[in-house]
């Protein structure tokens, strides 16, 4: 793998996609304020240094982050850096740029969890979170166990 993490935002895509959002989207802002975490390096052992070049491991784990997000498929997510024009801000793609094959996204999972690697991105970003006072380690946590209830229902299938 060469390191290359993610590229600078085409000019172009930059002005197209502040005059369509000017308060920014999630996706802009997550580009704008936590671009170091989605560097190549830390995925440097999963991905070998032979070969063409792949898509760099620092853009497919932000479409990761923004698929998740925004609850995709990998088929969506895939469109989506395709026809959303926040989301070629945040990766840095140009307007006429084309994506990549929905496949890529399940086969990048499957080389981090095979290399150990699944909380490389999530770890990023809580050190970044720590680091910029948005989170505190220690505290309290409340969750909403609608969810876990209504997954154990159907799973029970008492629906």
């Amino acid at each position: 793998m060469r390191p290359k993490g993610l590229p600078d935002v085409p000019a172009q895509a930059a002005a197209v996609a502040r005059a369509a959002f000017p308060q920014g989207s999630l996706a802009m802002r997550v580009r704008d304020r936590l671009a170091e975490v989605f560097a190549d390096e830390p995925f440097a052992d999963a991905f070998g240094v032979r070969g063409a070049p792949g898509l760099s491991p620092g853009v497919l784990s932000l479409v990761t982050v923004l698929q998740f997000a925004e609850d995709l498929t990998d088929r969506q997510a895939a469109a989506m850096a395709v026809r959303a024009i926040d989301w070629k801000y945040a990766l840095g793609a140009e307007l006429t740029d084309t994506g990549f094959d929905a496949s890529v996204l399940s086969r990048f999972r499957t080389r981090l969890a095979g290399h150990g690697m699944e909380r490389v991105v999530f770890d990023r970003l809580l050190e970044h979170c720590k680091d910029g006072g948005l989170v505190a380690a220690g505290g309290k946590q409340r969750t909403d166990s609608t969810h876990a209830v209504t997954c154990s229902v159907e799973l029970r299938g008492q629906r």
